[in-house]
């Protein structure tokens, strides 16, 4: 892997929208160019900037009409206006605000090689996209840190069999304790030793994800659980787990309610647009906060730059000082909900049938 600064390709790439440019008024302009660097900021990268221009070029990855293309964020250059053709082993494209699109046979009227249409959305087509980007390589990192921190720990636990903790174990146990006591327990009762490598991992990675993207440089920096595809597999694993693990009782509930019969065929649809709502809601409750927590911390920013005022920077970095501070125990807060959520759910469908009262 190799470390790359951004050429005069921006230059020449930002010639095609001088036109443009000039019939806008400088404050839209202004504006319209903050909220475009701070959702280029909590979104995905083919690379991982650090400072400055210098970035790490990350493995793009794409299946296209001609087969399997692989190369380095780098090689084109960083054009993403879609100015420029891009030939990856024969396969003719366009980077595109991060996105690699099938290219238009000739330039639109803003230079660019995208087409839309009345709705302002892209008609290109798009290769199948399976890159190492920055939140991969976010996830890898963070995997590698639980393995190697919970092994050890693991270790440690069977060396000290009997003895009290020490170093890391120390520190974890309180918290793997929570979690048991806390959230397994009394969402699953005596069920709740087969559910807790699950509940512990979720709890944790969720956590850990949430501090490092509050974490401004490498290794952090990326917005892993504030991506919605990433929310939505922890969610879709909880989905499987209720649903696997769902007894003659939790089915019963769901296909033979407790309402007279006359209700089912209202009931019945309500219940099983119920199974599907539980996840979802687990889905954009943690991408909802932890988006919105990065968003605002970048416009309080934005605002020194928008107001051209050092007294606003006065008051907006107390204030995303303060924010950020909130986002430590939001970090937190979310990996508990996320994590007593997923419990609750599967305790529903675990739950053993008890007398009516």
């Amino acid at each position: 892997m190799s470390f790359s600064a951004f050429s005069q390709e921006h230059a020449s790439s930002d010639t095609a929208h001088a036109t443009a440019a000039e019939a806008h008024d400088a404050k839209p302009e202004k504006e319209e160019d903050i909220s475009k660097v701070i959702l280029h900021h909590i979104a995905d990268s083919h690379e991982w900037h650090f400072f400055g221009h210098v970035a790490l070029p990350l493995p793009v990855i794409l299946w296209t009409d001609n087969g399997l293309v692989s190369f380095l964020s780098n090689k084109f250059g960083h054009n993403d206006h879609g100015t420029e053709l891009l030939d990856a082993d024969g396969t003719k494209l366009v980077y595109y605000h991060g996105k690699y699109y099938y290219p238009e046979s000739v330039k639109s009227a803003d230079g660019t090689y995208i087409a839309y249409n009345n709705k302002g959305e892209i008609m290109n087509t798009k290769p199948l996209d399976i890159s190492i980007t920055k939140n991969v390589v976010s996830l890898l990192i963070s995997v590698t840190i639980l393995l190697v921190v919970f092994i050890g720990v693991a270790n440690a636990y069977k060396k000290r069999e009997g003895k009290a903790p020490k170093g890391l174990q120390s520190i974890l146990e309180p918290i793997i304790i929570f979690v048991r006591d806390d959230i397994a327990k009394p969402q699953l009762g005596h069920k709740y030793r087969g559910f807790m490598p699950y509940l512990l991992t979720v709890f944790f990675f969720v956590w850990l994800n949430n501090l490092m993207g509050l974490i401004p440089f490498f290794p952090g920096g990326a917005n892993l659980t504030g991506n919605i595809a990433v929310t939505m597999m922890l969610a879709l694993c909880t989905f499987i787990l209720t649903t696997v693990n769902g007894n003659k009782n939790y089915w019963g509930h769901v296909f033979t309610p407790h309402v007279p019969w006359w209700l089912y065929p209202l009931m019945i649809p309500v219940e099983i647009i119920g199974l599907f709502t539980k996840p979802i809601a687990l889905m954009i409750r943690l991408f909802a906060n932890i988006t919105a927590g990065h968003i605002l911390i970048l416009s309080l920013i934005s605002l020194i730059f928008i107001l051209k005022s050092v007294l606003v920077a006065g008051i907006a970095v107390p204030f995303v000082l303060f924010i950020s501070v909130i986002e430590l125990v939001v970090g937190f807060i979310q990996a508990f909900i996320f994590t007593i959520l997923s419990a609750l759910f599967i305790g529903m469908a675990v739950e053993e049938k008890h007398a009516e009262h």
